[in-house]
């Protein structure tokens, strides 16, 4: 594929570490060979900040996408008022500019004129698309891992899983890995919610892991979550399925201390952004580090590569001259143990 990749990135909370890590993540010029960067975002606040922190990463300001050039940190301005720029703590300043640049990249997005989005740090990241579902995984070089649910309390987390959410987003689990990932047969494993044995992994999750199997999904589980990691057991797995925030991002930090990404899955963009916030206290010290947004770019811009060479089959297909028949090989080959074993 010889096209470079147009890759929107949103400023995200201008009180944040945010146009640190954009503008030191292109300080590589290699980065500059891969993709087109097209930041949606403020030029007063990015040069505020390019000066205080001594970054010398130069960019080109333009109005529309369509004007990006290859070769150039290009930089939207997404609205014309100064945004006064307080380190430390969000303002309702800082947290307007982030929410600009995001609803005029959606904008622009629904027009095409960029391939990936890649979100800049705020509080709480927002989904790019909310007409569409979608299932935050968490990426690393070592393990990924989805989250049912995201920000609620420990205490309302039972009452909103259900068998037909575990099945529906680990469907785009699975078709994550396929499409975005170009793993041929995906395992999957599915975390259950209590440490013992008890009612939601009987009623709800074992039997949503059983109609995953139905639908062709190769999904295993529920296993208890501290002995599943403290086993290693998701080395075994293309990813694993967590049933709440705590649950899935405490053995990350632990598996990927240094950086790691998040992903949108199950929307019609390609949507990632770093694995930390805004980081209010340390925004404007120069000290933040670039390589949990650099990872971030890198990702959307393989995922979209990935996702080409999956489609490419399915925009001309060969007409079918016989049936088909689908065969138990794989299910076999992959076979784990079950709950019943797991929680003995």
């Amino acid at each position: 594929m010889d096209k470079k990749i147009r890759v929107a990135i949103t400023h995200g909370d201008t009180n944040g570490i945010g146009y640190e890590v954009i503008l030191r993540a292109f300080e590589d010029p290699m980065m500059l060979d891969m993709c087109i960067p097209i930041i949606y975002g403020s030029p007063k606040a990015a040069t505020f900040h390019r000066k205080a922190m001594q970054i010398e990463t130069q960019f080109t300001i333009i109005k529309n996408a369509e004007e990006a050039k290859d070769g150039r940190v290009n930089l939207l301005a997404t609205f014309d008022d100064e945004v006064p720029v307080e380190f430390g703590h969000s303002t309702e300043a800082s947290s307007n500019a982030a929410k600009q640049a995001l609803a005029r990249a959606k904008e622009d997005m629904q027009k095409h004129l960029f391939d990936v989005l890649v979100l800049g740090p705020v509080v709480p990241n927002p989904n790019p698309n909310r007409e569409e579902k979608a299932l935050t995984i968490m990426l690393s070089d070592r393990v990924r891992i989805g989250l049912l649910t995201n920000h609620l309390p420990i205490k309302e987390v039972a009452q909103s899983i259900s068998i037909e959410k575990i099945v529906e987003k680990g469907k785009i689990f699975f078709n994550s890995l396929k499409r975005d990932f170009r793993i041929n047969n995906p395992r999957l494993a599915v975390l259950a919610l209590n440490p013992q044995l008890g009612a939601e992994e009987e009623q709800i999750i074992a039997p949503a892991v059983a109609e995953l199997e139905k639908q062709n999904v190769q999904a295993f589980g529920p296993y208890a979550a501290e002995e599943f990691f403290a086993c290693n057991n998701h080395e075994q797995f293309d990813g694993v399925l967590a049933m709440y925030d705590d649950q899935g991002m405490l053995p990350f930090n632990s598996l990927a201390p240094e950086f790691g990404v998040k992903l949108k899955a199950g929307i019609t963009a390609i949507c990632t952004t770093t694995d930390h916030g805004p980081s209010f206290e340390i925004a404007g010290q120069g000290i933040a580090d670039p390589t949990s947004l650099r990872q971030a770019i890198y990702t959307a811009v393989d995922m979209f590569r990935n996702r080409m060479e999956y489609d490419e089959p399915f925009a001309n297909p060969l007409p079918k001259l016989y049936h088909e028949k689908r065969e138990d090989g794989d299910k076999a080959r992959f076979a784990m143990p079950r709950a019943k074993d797991v929680f003995k």
